[in-house]
């Protein structure tokens, strides 16, 4: 069963936020149309890492039919209007008021298909003094406060993944779900707006209220500003071992089971989390100091045994062999022009919903095909593309790059 495949999705989209909320619907088998600019979504040229296209591009466009567009020639607007008159979602993150002014406008789209629910996505949203300013990741991460808590005492740091953008694509892939629940309810669709720096906000909500209403969290590498013992922790073999004490029976039990020093967990200064928190420093010599006459797997051994939790530091390529998801089965493959690539499956998982996981596209893959769905014939085709209005696969060879 394809949870959303009586459903049309058109996204005029770029880079992380916008695909990564089609992509999902697509996972749920929403038919979604990528309407790429001529030069194709920068992010296909990031790197050409996946036979030839870029990591990014190749883990947000599954599943999707390009069709290649360029918005500013004079035919566009009627195609765009064919396009999105029967559609059931319009998506959008090109920058500040690019689509309106290039003369697209969401609520007319909205007024001439009443059922049609459309979704902008932007940095900072409309209103207010920063609306047209661009806004990539690691800018939004700057300004959110996100970077002034991440890193280590020395230097701040930019959080490895864009985390903005995914904030943001699944605020907008759950609204817009949400908003296709009302117009299944009410019969008419509506707009969604999600800006990055209000999904950061969002989701900086603790740190804030402990500055607010205490004092800034400070900047601890993989430790924890208000948890203590937390973070990475070294065995005799040289090896790390990552800990989070939770509560204070996990902490007992450290002390007694693993560490063997059952008198720590009522060392005055250690006989809290605010205590330990305080002495982090002397905290971390006494765990050490008892590790380094252990191996990491003996360690690892006492540390299961005592029920307490811990991780072992791996690096982004053992993702894929992780015992857990080799053991649930969570990698697959999906096509490519250059070959089969390896994906994982969507990280939600519906009893009895198998998800979609169709082929990365090419630019302009699809052009042709829905041109012909939507009615043009042989002859306006060749005048479309005679005018560089549209793009082909084969039109865009080498393009972009």
């Amino acid at each position: 069963m394809k949870v959303l495949g009586d459903l049309t999705v058109v996204s005029f989209e770029q880079a992380v936020a916008a695909p990564l909320a089609s992509r999902h619907l697509a996972d749920l088998g929403a038919r979604v149309i990528k309407v790429e600019r001529p030069e194709g979504d920068f992010a296909r040229y990031y790197d050409s890492t996946v036979h030839g296209v870029s990591s990014y591009f190749a883990w947000l466009n599954r599943s999707k039919l390009s069709l290649t567009l360029d918005l500013k020639s004079p035919h566009a607007p009627a195609l765009v209007e064919r396009l999105t008159r029967h559609a059931d979602v319009v998506i959008q993150n090109l920058g500040p008021s690019t689509l309106d002014r290039l003369g697209y406008d969401l609520t007319a789209m909205r007024r001439d298909n009443p059922r049609l629910v459309t979704c902008s996505i932007s940095g900072y949203g409309d209103g207010g003094p920063y609306t047209e300013r661009k806004a990539y990741d690691l800018l939004l991460q700057a300004e959110s406060g996100l970077v002034a808590i991440t890193g280590s005492p020395e230097a701040p740091a930019r959080v490895g993944i864009s985390i903005g953008d995914i904030a943001a694509g699944m605020y907008a892939f759950t609204a817009i779900l949400a908003a296709l629940i009302v117009r299944g309810r009410t019969g008419s669709g509506t707009h969604v707006e999600v800006t990055i720096l209000e999904a950061l906000a969002e989701w900086l909500g603790a740190p804030w209220y402990h500055a607010a209403y205490g004092e800034a969290p400070v900047r601890a590498g993989t430790r924890h500003p208000t948890i203590a013992p937390y973070g990475e922790f070294r065995c005799g073999d040289g090896k790390l071992v990552f800990l989070s004490i939770q509560n204070e029976r996990e902490w007992k039990r450290l002390c007694s089971a693993v560490l063997g020093r059952p008198a720590l967990a009522t060392d005055p200064r250690f006989v809290d989390n605010p205590s330990r928190v305080a002495h982090r420093e002397p905290l971390r010599a006494a765990i050490e100091a008892r590790l380094a006459t252990s191996t990491s797997d003996r360690v690892k051994a006492l540390l299961e045994r005592a029920r307490i939790a811990y991780a072992d530091l791996r690096s982004v390529v053992e993702l894929a062999e992780h015992p857990q998801l080799v053991a649930r089965h969570r990698l697959t493959e999906v096509a490519s022009r250059g070959g089969p690539v390896r994906a994982f499956l969507p990280p939600f998982d519906i009893a009895g919903v198998a998800p979609t996981m169709g082929a990365i596209p090419e630019q302009g893959e699809h052009t042709y095909a829905l041109l012909q769905e939507l009615g043009y014939s042989e002859t306006e085709i060749a005048a479309l593309r005679n005018d560089a209005a549209v793009g082909t696969a084969q039109d865009a060879e080498g393009g972009g790059r």
